[in-house]
């Protein structure tokens, strides 16, 4: 395979560079699960501007989420799986040992982009003995949203761990004008599951090691649930999920949430739909300048903490035109970067920060990216580069359970069979104890294989 590109011309406003030598006039299939309009019109636009510099045809398929795995393990029995797929980090290693995944062939691309050039978290999870799964693209980590404002006006630390965020619901908890936190209690939420390991991460506690199913360690476990239990009592009562928590914090009723990036442009007053209420003007940026981000957090049994993260790749598959797809992907994590990173900036953070000219271009390029539905603005324009910095940086030291034990299908079945997500809420309910919702939760996670 060849990544060197020669300069074909400028096509939109974007220097394309495209290796006429490794492709030729033909086809490839992609498949995408940004399905949104918008988003794909975005994406049907780089692939016309790559066709139109190397004469390859890219097929941008549509495909749901939720579909993905049952497709793509369809296709592979198939022998038709397309030849690129945009997938997320809980299909990486699965689809590895599967077959459906060419590690060598990411690899590769990785090599020739310059793999000191990718945030290390992204590689490292998605690594394999042949190499990594797929091609890093964009990412985020969760983050604990706090107002940064009342904090500082009352002397309190930022609240990077469990003991920082109790100490400042002993200030700011004042109920109904202010709540503490908005904690998740909708057992079947996925939203649940998420703010879920993430706290239990943040203490190291995990259901799974290199040999497969562990069990809890009752200790952290029971650590981080009483926290829990300490941030829903400082929560509005009822069936809490991100709804709840977004409407509470935008009216400057929460001191406290836990939510994805997601959140930034709609904080700064950019969508109608998700307005700002804390004053009588939805499209104030107030609330934005008063509020911090933290990625990283960490329990008393887990000093150095964790960032929850979650990562997207390009998978090049085991049916591909190899060096075609090979060269799509290098371009499209290359020089059409940005137009990549464009199709939802706010959710999108580059995970490769730069080149070999010019370490942090992606990151400086993607900063003055426009985010918003019905009013739009750069991110550099909303919030100081401290924070973008900070954001960007929890991709570093990203985690999630099952990577690191190699792990990751079976820490998703555990995830998604909500059993954590019951137990916590039997133990916030008061029907059993700490300890009593760790066993139950081994107990039925133990039946998951």
């Amino acid at each position: 395979m060849t990544l060197k590109f020669k300069l074909l011309g400028l096509l939109s406003g974007l220097s394309v560079l495209a290796s006429a030598a490794a492709v030729s006039a033909q086809e490839i299939r992609v498949w995408t699960t940004e399905t949104q309009p918008a988003r794909l019109e975005r994406q049907q636009k780089m692939a016309a501007d790559y066709q139109a510099a190397t004469g390859v045809t890219v097929q941008m398929i549509p495909v749901d989420e939720g579909d993905l795995g049952t497709r793509a393990t369809a296709a592979f029995a198939a022998g038709d799986l397309p030849d690129v797929i945009y997938h997320p980090l809980q299909h990486a290693l699965p689809w590895f040992e599967a077959g459906i995944l060419d590690a060598e062939a990411a690899q590769e691309v990785v090599d020739g982009l310059g793999v000191d050039t990718f945030a290390s978290g992204p590689i490292s999870m998605a690594m394999t003995p042949d190499g990594v799964a797929g091609v890093p693209v964009d990412g985020w980590t969760q983050m604990v949203v706090y107002r940064k404002d009342l904090f500082d006006a009352n002397g309190l630390e930022a609240p990077t761990t469990y003991a920082n965020v109790v100490a400042a619901l002993g200030k700011l908890h004042n109920p109904p004008e202010m709540f503490g936190f908005v904690a998740a209690t909708k057992v079947d939420e996925g939203f649940m599951s998420q703010v879920l390991e993430h706290v239990l991460l943040a203490n190291g506690a995990t259901p799974v090691n290199a040999n497969g199913f562990s069990g809890f360690e009752e200790k952290a476990t029971v650590e981080a649930l009483e926290f829990y239990k300490t941030i829903a009592e400082a929560s509005p009562p009822g069936e809490l999920y991100w709804k709840q928590s977004r409407e509470l914090y935008f009216a400057g009723q929460a001191a406290m949430i836990i939510w994805s990036p997601f959140i930034m442009d709609e904080l700064a007053g950019l969508r109608d739909a998700a307005p700002v209420t804390i004053n009588d003007d939805p499209t104030s940026r107030e609330l934005a300048k008063g509020t911090g981000f933290i990625t990283n957090f960490s329990g008393p049994s887990n000093p150095e903490g964790a960032a929850w993260a979650d990562t997207r790749y390009f998978g090049i598959t085991a049916d591909a035109d190899t060096e075609t797809a090979q060269d799509f992907v290098s371009f499209a994590v290359g020089e059409g970067y940005l137009d990549t990173l464009s199709i939802a900036p706010e959710g999108k953070f580059p995970v490769r920060r730069g080149n070999a000219d010019n370490p942090s271009a992606y990151i400086d390029g993607w900063s003055k990216l426009d985010v918003g539905v019905d009013r739009r603005a750069p991110l550099a324009d909303l919030y100081p580069a401290s924070v973008i910095a900070d954001i960007v940086a929890g991709l570093d030291v990203g985690q999630r359970w099952g990577v690191s034990e190699g792990q990751l299908g079976l820490a998703s079945k555990i995830i998604n069979s909500q059993a954590i997500n019951r137990a916590t809420r039997s133990f916030l309910d008061g029907d059993i104890d700490a300890a009593g919702a760790v066993a139950k939760m081994n107990a039925e996670l133990a039946e998951i294989d």
